[in-house]
């Protein structure tokens, strides 16, 4: 049996999505791989012992070096601001763990580089968490378009919206500073539209680019009257060419009124069609040429069977998953992998290759001009 020792270093939202995958993937896995939730590691020591007790961690910490140097776990996960990711998941492979890391891979590509030469110098497993190609109906459209279904691909319209910062009056939070962000709405959500037109289209060669921060200054927490600059983007958008020929666009911004984790992609093909909606997640919808003709058109497959991906873990058909199971279906795959002592997908090699995305569009958005990836 493989010991799965985990400490979660950084808590606030992606803690807590982590935190419910490893309560609920549990039963799942094989007898092989035995997880347990060791240490929570957080900043601030009372918000970190309330959260363990919430979702059942042993152990609590706030020195993430000395929760790093312990012989006794085997998983670094890392869940905290962007800036963090290197120095953590460095150290960590230094100290041969497995470290699974949350997106954007890290805040520079110079940054991105290093981790991922740490892991394989330590020779140790590495992972990122890309939780939306775990969606069934993302795999599902992943299926159809390997097996040719859609033919050749042609177009990809990856569009991540959401409206959290619209108001001005909303504070500069973390999310908002490039010192800890790396980005606005390009590393935060834009990233995710990147690494599923990677996963399901292909490689991307060229981009041009734009960002756009609309509101400049927003009131500092803390500091009554007072106001901080905004240091990352609220909107990027880009025009991207494939290196199998296809061309795509991708557009992300946090400031869309109405929208509010409305993270949506269609390709279309020489043959057919698929789009996906994270909003309306148990569904894909499909247009074939090949279907007859008097019932042609596009339609809504609800991805609940239990020959669909994961799905047979779950409930009968027609019964729903969530947003949630997206992070349970990622970290069975990593304990699984460690399970059978294999890399898995996506991984730290995806998360360079996103960055280098995002660095050549913030680069064309700079300089005006189509850039190489």
């Amino acid at each position: 049996m493989r010991r799965a020792n985990i400490a979660l270093i950084g808590y606030a939202f992606m803690g807590r999505a982590h935190s419910n995958a490893y309560r609920q993937v549990t039963p799942f896995l094989s007898p092989r791989v035995a997880p347990r939730m060791k240490v929570l590691c957080g900043r601030t020591a009372g918000s970190v012992e309330a959260a363990a007790r919430q979702y059942g961690w042993d152990e609590t910490a706030t020195d993430w070096e000395a929760v790093v140097r312990r012989d006794d776990i085997d998983v670094i996960d890392i869940a905290a601001p962007g800036n963090m990711h290197a120095p953590i998941a460095i150290a960590a492979a230094r100290a041969g763990k497995v470290v699974f890391c949350e997106k954007p891979l890290a805040n520079t590509l110079p940054e991105a580089k290093r981790m991922l030469a740490a892991v394989e110098k330590a020779g140790v497993l590495h992972m990122i968490c890309h939780n939306y190609r775990r969606a069934p109906a993302v795999m599902l459209a992943r299926e159809l378009i390997a097996g040719g279904r859609i033919g050749d691909i042609r177009h990809y319209r990856g569009t991540y919206l959401q409206d959290w910062i619209s108001d001005p009056a909303f504070p500069l939070v973390w999310r908002l500073d490039r010192g800890q962000a790396g980005s606005g709405a390009l590393g935060d959500i834009a990233a995710h539209s990147i690494d599923l037109a990677r996963f399901l289209v292909g490689e991307i060669a060229e981009v041009s680019g734009d960002l756009k921060t609309f509101v400049t200054e927003r009131p500092l927490p803390g500091a009554r009257g007072k106001k901080g600059r905004v240091t990352v983007d609220d909107a990027a958008a880009a025009l991207v060419r494939f290196e199998n020929g296809a061309i795509g666009t991708i557009e992300a911004s946090r400031m869309a009124p109405g929208r509010k984790n409305y993270n949506r992609f269609e390709i279309n093909g020489s043959k057919g069609s698929v789009a996906f909606d994270l909003e309306r997640m148990n569904e894909l919808e499909v247009y074939l040429d090949s279907d007859p003709a008097a019932v042609r058109g596009f339609h809504r497959v609800q991805v609940t069977e239990p020959t669909h991906p994961y799905m047979k873990a779950w409930w009968p058909p027609g019964h729903i998953i969530g947003y949630e199971h997206t992070f349970t279906h990622t970290v069975f795959d990593l304990l699984e992998a460690m399970a059978d002592d294999r890399l898995p997908e996506p991984n730290f090699i995806d998360g360079v290759r996103n960055q280098q995305v995002l660095h050549a569009i913030e680069k064309s958005s700079q300089t005006r001009r189509w850039t190489r990836v």
